[in-house]
């Protein structure tokens, strides 16, 4: 598996991505996604297994009073490459990234019934800090987990 940020040409891939891992209501526009990969204070992650993309993570940071606090807008793989480390080393990258940003803290929401991406954040040092209510749709509720960086 291969690691390396998002060029421009990536987008048609990555969207397709998007696509297989969420379903609407819970997927992203294509107009959402690209303004979320264009935002100056933003890096995007891209996994790829002999020239196919098999996931993607995409982090945002802002100054906060308490410091530089990361965001981790969504991170995907494609089912066929879960379960064998994917989605953690592009954790590790994202957080590579909110390091090298000097960020104190980086945090995210996952849906309530993703149970093995809430074992995942965990493993990996990730708290539970509280839930958003129907934060993915109605009656879809997320869990707002943060992780604290030295």
């Amino acid at each position: 598996m291969h690691y390396r940020l998002f060029e421009p040409a990536d987008f048609h891939d990555l969207y397709v991505v998007e696509e297989i891992c969420f379903q609407p209501p819970y997927r992203f526009t294509r107009r959402y996604m690209r303004q979320l990969i264009a935002l100056i204070n933003s890096a995007t992650w891209i996994a790829e297994e002999s020239g196919v993309m098999t996931g993607f993570a995409i982090l945002e940071w802002a100054q906060q009073p308490s410091g530089v606090i990361a965001y981790i807008a969504t991170i995907e793989v494609l089912p066929q490459f879960r379960m064998h480390g994917v989605g953690a080393e592009l954790l590790r990258r994202v957080e590579g990234s909110a390091n090298a940003e000097r960020a104190v803290a980086i945090w995210l929401h996952v849906d309530l019934e993703n149970s093995s991406a809430i074992r995942l954040y965990e493993r990996l040092g990730y708290q539970n800090s509280g839930r958003a209510e129907n934060f993915y749709a109605r009656n879809r509720s997320a869990a707002i987990y943060v992780k604290h960086l030295v």
